[in-house]
């Protein structure tokens, strides 16, 4: 049994997170601040930029710097920035 969690087993618990708590709330309109563990931001980053799961590891995400996200009214990317 391995140690650690991989990327696609992360996606699979980190989605229906974001489905069932995240989701509606960006849909009520509410800012929504997600503060998690290196390996579950890349699983929501792959997610919302629709990397492939080579692309995906090469995407440095730095510890402690707000990534902002833009989305659309279908929750589609509009824009990405590091503060």
């Amino acid at each position: 049994m391995p140690k650690t969690e991989s990327l696609a087993l992360t996606l699979e618990r980190v989605l229906p997170f974001w489905e069932t708590e995240i989701v509606p709330a960006l849909k009520h309109r509410d800012c929504v601040l997600v503060a998690a563990h290196g390996n579950s931001l890349r699983a929501l980053v792959k997610h919302l930029d629709d990397f492939a799961d080579d692309e995906i590891m090469r995407v440095e995400i730095p510890t402690g710097r707000p990534l902002i996200y833009e989305l659309d009214d279908r929750l589609r990317v509009e824009r990405s920035y590091y503060l």
